[in-house]
């Protein structure tokens, strides 16, 4: 009984350090997060809207969603730095290793998915069940995103796993077998995370990859050779696969918004896809996600050129990139696209991506715990929205 009392302990005193990092000394950022959570339930609630969603709908939107921010989570270079530091000290391999996902999961479903549930459960009439299939949706992505994480060498293989199980689960979500199969997934993901330690999730060759990528800013001659900087955004983003990977996203899905928009026969609605496109958060936030980044940029003399013009060209080329996709794919699936409209893409091109630098330039977000607060900070939509205003202005001048 004694052993049993000080494992708990240990466990405890691991897993404090990583819960008062991700919501505060007193946890006064869960308090505050579920208080929105509860307006925002309580305010769609009364609205009267509702919409009926589907349980393969419903299962698959909760655990990608979930899985998508844990591995942002595991990904983040302020987490990996955290747990490099923790490692320096004695410790437990299996009981380090779950209380950073532990923390890490209660961080990802309280903060981010519970406000997804909250806005599901608001306008459909799922009620308990759906909650009770939330929160196991929620685990699932948890634990299926932290085994994968910790495979560096067998990725692939346990990848084909977790799409196996997920496809299950979607397609047992509306029978009364989606119970046990949810949680057999569950439990598929225990194994894998028994034989991880802690170096799997604080890979050294990571954080190494980060260091290398900010090597030209801080060469001398970057503000003097343009193309340094240039070559620094290319490097920033091989350092960070999720970043290229939401990249290609976005430009997937120009590839498919023809699809959905050629229905409202209008070519009002294509700058509407230009302004869904500048949605690119990754690209968006170079100075926030990297403080020391912006010391090094900010104390620098000549810097506002030198750095805000090569990344409002990059920003530029990343969005023109992605609405020419969408021009191509309007072109082979519904054909009629005007020269003009070719000039309107470059126009929001050019427009997101100057609103965009100039944002992060004078109004980089600070204080923020771990980068997936900064890919679903609400200061994201200022530039679409401001985009879509000028979407719905220009569409009704030119073809409304």
């Amino acid at each position: 009984m004694p052993q049993i009392s000080e494992r708990h302990c240990t466990m405890k005193i691991m897993f404090k350090p990583f819960m008062k990092k991700l919501f505060g000394v007193k946890y006064e950022r869960l308090s505050r997060t579920l208080l929105i959570d509860l307006i925002l339930f309580w305010g769609l609630s009364i609205s009267g809207f509702r919409t009926k969603i589907a349980p393969a709908v419903f299962s698959l939107t909760v655990s990608v969603f979930t899985g998508g921010v844990m591995w942002q989570a595991l990904s983040s270079r302020d987490n990996t730095d955290d747990l490099q530091n923790m490692l320096m000290l004695p410790f437990d391999r299996r009981k380090m290793v779950f209380s950073y996902i532990t923390a890490l999961g209660a961080y990802t479903f309280l903060t981010k998915t519970a406000l997804l549930l909250a806005v599901l459960l608001a306008v459909s009439n799922w009620g308990f069940p759906g909650l009770l299939t939330g929160l196991l949706c929620g685990i699932y992505g948890i634990l299926a995103a932290a085994a994968l994480f910790s495979l560096n060498r067998y990725r692939y293989a346990d990848g084909l796993r977790i799409a196996a199980l997920t496809a299950a689960i979607v397609l047992s979500a509306d029978h009364p077998w989606f119970l046990p199969v949810i949680l057999a997934g569950c439990l598929s993901s225990f194994p894998v995370l028994l034989y991880a330690d802690g170096y799997s999730f604080a890979s050294c060759e990571k954080a190494g990859r980060h260091r290398r990528a900010l090597a030209p800013v801080t060469g001398t001659g970057m503000h003097h050779r343009r193309h340094s900087m240039l070559r620094y955004l290319l490097r920033y983003l091989s350092a960070r696969k999720n970043y290229l990977a939401n990249t290609g996203f976005m430009w997937g899905i120009a590839c498919v918004l023809p699809l959905f928009f050629r229905q409202m026969e209008s070519l009002a609605v294509i700058p509407v896809g230009f302004a869904i496109l500048s949605l690119n958060t990754p690209l968006c936030i170079l100075l926030s996600c990297d403080p020391a980044l912006e010391q090094a940029v900010r104390f620098l003399p000549g810097q506002e050129r030198a750095f805000c013009l090569p990344y409002c060209a990059f920003i530029f080329l990343c969005n023109l990139a992605a609405d020419s996709l969408f021009l191509t794919s309007w072109q082979l699936l519904a054909g009629g696209v005007p020269f003009l409209m070719f000039v309107t893409a470059l126009f929001f091109a050019l427009a997101s991506a100057v609103c965009s630098v100039l944002l992060e330039w004078f109004l980089p977000v600070r204080n923020w715990k771990i980068e997936s607060d900064l890919w679903h900070h609400p200061r994201k939509y200022i530039v679409p929205a401001v985009m879509l205003l000028a979407a719905g202005i220009i569409g009704a001048m030119l073809w409304g």
